[in-house]
């Protein structure tokens, strides 16, 4: 069985193909997007939606931030589509972390990189979780896979722990998906 480990070079490679192609497109081929494709971009927003969902359902697994995948998004959403998405896609990827914690040995992985977070985690979240939760999950320097493995490993109520999550990076992903989409329409290239 391969790794999620072995996998990650592969999954960040895909990754940033997919984003250097879409950028190229919009920034110098954006005549080609809006008129010749137009029509077929519109059939395909269903595709897109399915697609970006299930990027963002497996994302925790490839330990990438959402953040990379909402920035590679923002030109081929609105933001409101785009937010829900977003959150979705966290959602089933939070929960599977929780869910199956134990069984995809990301304890080995986690402890192994940030064993003093874990240890420490443990011990503050069984003091208050919820504002535990929610302010791991909004703040952007740490990892909410981290919380999710956690909260999965102590069997942390699942709805407490889904609350937590959706408040914290929802908040989190609003900030980024609007303050985006804003910053991308003052730019002289933007729509």
């Amino acid at each position: 069985m391969v790794s999620v480990r072995a996998l990650r070079p592969l999954f960040i490679g895909i990754w940033l193909v997919v984003v250097t192609g879409a950028l190229y497109f919009y920034f110098f081929r954006r005549d080609l997007v809006q008129n010749e494709l137009h029509d077929a971009l519109s059939a395909t927003a269903l595709a897109a939606a399915a697609i970006y969902l299930f990027l963002g359902s497996i994302r925790a697994f490839t330990l990438i931030p959402a953040a990379f995948l909402i920035v590679a998004a923002l030109p081929l959403f609105q933001p409101v589509p785009l937010l829900v998405l977003t959150l979705v896609g966290i959602l089933v990827s939070s929960a599977s972390i929780y869910w199956f914690s134990e069984s995809l040995h990301l304890d080995e992985v986690f402890e192994r990189k940030h064993k003093n977070r874990v240890a420490q985690m443990k011990t503050v979240l069984q003091r208050n979780e919820m504002a535990i939760i929610i302010g791991w999950a909004f703040f952007p320097l740490t990892p909410t896979d981290l919380i999710c493995y956690v909260c999965g490993a102590l069997r942390v109520d699942f709805k407490k722990f889904l609350l937590g999550i959706l408040i914290g990076e929802g908040s989190i992903c609003a900030i980024y998906v609007f303050l985006g989409d804003y910053v991308r329409r003052l730019l002289p290239f933007g729509p």
